[in-house]
């Protein structure tokens, strides 16, 4: 597995990103945040992600840009109380999240990616795909943002950076796919904090098979 290379811009977006857990941001109303990245991202779409994981037997996962993620913190699951691991039932969980010096990227049955993408300098958006494909093993599960950030950048730029409509997401990610017959993905594009266009889960094994099927009834 290739290092991921990152374009200059990417890496200066990686320092903005730092500089904000360190120091908070601004909004873009002009309230002052000192807390960056702090929420559970995967929280509000746990149950969806939970059928995903569950039917196909995943233990291990990486979340891949885990911001605020704490998988062993109570009441990741409100009604019963229970953390993000034992709520998904899985052995081992590692974390990747370069602005908080988290770097545990290790290839895993899962990868999950939740709110991260659209914080990717366009030019790199390819390269991160393809890297979030080969450290999974059988499943990876996108949620990508769809819309402008509340969060300003140190730099005075809106903290989603790349802002795409869902179907430009669904094509990108498409487009790398293909190299990774073996590995199912989900993708869950938000157009807004509570709205978001969920895609069917697929292989592009399947979408071979069923493109070949819609061919031959032609």
């Amino acid at each position: 597995m290739s290092k991921l290379k990152l374009s200059k811009q990417g890496k200066e977006l990686i320092k903005l990103y730092e500089k904000m857990v360190k120091e908070g941001y601004s909004r873009r109303d002009g309230v002052e945040v000192k807390k960056a990245f702090s929420d559970f991202e995967l929280r509000k779409f746990r149950n969806l992600c939970k059928e995903k994981i569950s039917n196909s037997k995943i233990k291990t996962i990486l979340d891949y840009g885990g911001g605020g993620s704490n998988w062993e913190e109570p009441n990741f699951e409100p009604s019963t109380g229970e953390n993000a691991k034992t709520f998904f039932d899985v052995k081992e969980v590692n974390t990747f999240e370069p602005a908080r010096n988290l770097m545990e990227k290790k290839q895993s049955d899962c990868v999950i990616c939740m709110d991260v993408l659209e914080h990717i300098f366009i030019a790199d958006v390819p390269n991160v795909i393809d890297e979030l494909f080969s450290l999974s093993k059988n499943l990876l599960i996108i949620n990508v943002a769809c819309y402008k950030a509340a969060a300003m950048l140190p730099n005075g730029e809106n903290a989603h950076i790349t802002v795409r409509h869902p179907l430009w997401w669904k094509g990108s990610i498409d487009t790398i796919a293909s190299n990774f017959p073996n590995v199912s993905y989900a993708l869950i594009a938000s157009t807004s904090y509570s709205n978001a266009t969920i895609f069917p889960e697929i292989s592009h094994l399947e979408q071979i098979k069923h493109q070949s099927f819609i061919a031959l009834e032609k």
